[in-house]
Parts: structure tokens; C-alpha cells; sequence
């Protein structure tokens, strides 16, 4: 399942200084959008409105029409799942544990585990190649381990919308290319902060660029990507191809821009 996602001049500000101005996007149903920018243009405060952790100052977030910033915390729970930078599980469960407590939006306080949660339980450590970690304490996995284990609990939600925040740090390059591989082929409505373009490129219907809280481009990857916006958002010298198997454009970065070095 899938829903649309519209953002309408979301703004948050914090002790007067002004973290997004009026960002603006759209994901459609079953889309993967990016949302890509250099290190404090607002990617993550920006998808934390998103997914509810932070509450807009003006602006409205819709999922397929609905306000969600209206919803409750559990409604919204059972739409949107997050995986965010700085996810953490709890010390000392198993991995196994950890992933189904992604099942809590669905059931009572007091309801055990049922057979079909078991069952979205292993399907989703398999889909994530987290299925010989299932028995291991969260706390004693590697960066990329725990990775792994955090999308596989965003995922037992059965969420219309998958919001994540850099889901490929700490992964090696299969990983990175399997987890970025399987978010998309999902179903779901996907929203990814990437720091990595040419993943961007790969893998998101389209992309949208922040700088200093402010949307500057946005549409297909090729449209996006050009080497303009690099020198002029990212501050660097870079050579845009189309790539000879794939089609998509693959940035060969050449350097700091004239100007940006410090």
C-alpha cells in the first residue's frame, strides 16, 4: 500500500532563527523521492516535520489529502514509519524483539505477540538480511548491523509512507545497493535524505534540493543534477554524464569550486 504526500510552505523555526522557509514538495503514490543538500540545509529537520517528531510552525503536511499533522501519534504510527539518524533500539533486547516492536500501532497495550506478527517479524529480517542477526542483543551490532534491524522494524508497520534519514550510513556498498534496492521496490511512498547523488540518481523518482531551508530545484533526477547546481549549492566543480548502461546522470566530482575554497 501507498499514499500521496504533499508538503505546503512547511516552516520551523527554532529561538527565532528560521530552519525551513516555506519548503514545498510532492511524492506520489509508490513514488521514491530524494530529498538531497550539503550538511545544514534542513534535510533532517525537514523530514522530522515529516514524520511527526517536530511540529511545523506553519505549513501542512497531507498524506493523501489528510492533514497528519492532526492525526494521533498511534493513527499516525500505523501510516508512516521512520527510520532516523540517530534511531536507537532498547538495551538489551534481541534484534528480534526490537523489529517487532514495530507491530505495537497495531494491537493493545496489553496484546502479546500473534502468529502473523511473528510472521511480518521474519519476513521482514530476511528482506533486510537481518535474519542471523534475529537472535543477537541490538546493543552489541555494528553500525550497519543495527541499520538493518531499524529499516526491518520501520517495515512491520505496514506504513503507506517510508521516511528515512541517510538509511546507507555505516552500510558497505552491497548493502547500500540491496537496502536502497528494496526500500523501492516496496510498494510504499518513499522519502530518503541521501548525502550520496549518484544513489539519488539510482534508485528516486525524483529529487529535491535544500539549501539553507529553502527548496532551490526539483524534479528528475536528470533535471536536477547538472553542474550548475553543484557549483552553486554544493560549492564544487563536477562533471554530470549520462551513464553509458543505465541512462541516469553519474556526477564525477573535479574539485572545489572557484571561490568556495576556505
Amino acid at each position: 500500500m501507498s499514499a500521496s504526500l504533499a508538503t505546503e510552505d512547511v516552516t520551523y523555526s527554532v529561538d527565532g532563527h528560521r530552519l525551513l522557509n516555506g519548503v514545498s514538495l510532492e511524492a506520489a503514490p509508490g513514488e521514491t523521492v530524494g530529498v538531497v543538500g550539503p550538511n545544514g540545509s534542513g534535510k533532517t529537520t525537514f523530514l522530522r516535520c515529516v514524520y511527526g517528531t517536530l511540529r511545523p510552525a506553519s505549513g501542512r503536511v497531507l498524506l493523501d489529502g489528510e492533514d497528519a499533522v492532526a492525526m494521533t501519534a498511534r493513527r499516525r504510527a500505523r501510516h508512516v514509519a521512520a527510520v532516523p539518524q540517530d534511531a536507537q533500539g532498547v538495551a538489551g533486547l534481541t534484534v528480534r524483539q526490537v523489529v517487532a516492536m514495530g507491530r505495537s500501532p497495531h494491537k493493545r497495550f496489553w496484546e502479546g505477540d500473534t502468529v502473523r506478527d511473528e510472521e511480518f517479524v521474519r519476513d521482514a529480517l530476511a528482506r533486510t538480511g537481518a535474519a542471523g542477526l534475529a537472535g543477537r542483543r541490538f546493543e552489541e551490532l555494528s553500525g550497519g548491523e543495527r541499520q538493518r534491524a531499524l529499516v526491518a522494524r520501520a517495515l512491520v508497520q505496514e506504513p503507506v509512507l517510508l521516511v528515512l534519514d541517510e538509511p546507507t550510513n555505516h552500510l558497505d556498498v552491497r548493502y547500500q545497493l540491496e537496502l536502497l534496492g528494496l526500500i523501492r521496490d516496496l510498494g510504499t511512498t518513499n522519502l530518503l535524505a541521501l548525502h550520496d547523488l549518484n544513489l539519488a540518481a539510482t534508485y528516486c523518482d525524483r529529487l529535491y534540493v535544500l539549501r539553507e531551508g529553502r527548496v532551490v530545484a526539483g524534479g528528475k533526477p536528470g533535471e536536477v543534477l547538472t553542474e550548475g547546481m553543484l557549483a552553486e549549492v554544493y560549492g564544487v566543480r563536477a562533471e554530470v554524464t549520462e551513464h553509458a548502461v543505465t541512462g541516469l546522470p553519474t556526477v564525477v566530482y573535479l574539485g572545489v569550486a572557484p571561490g568556495e575554497a576556505e
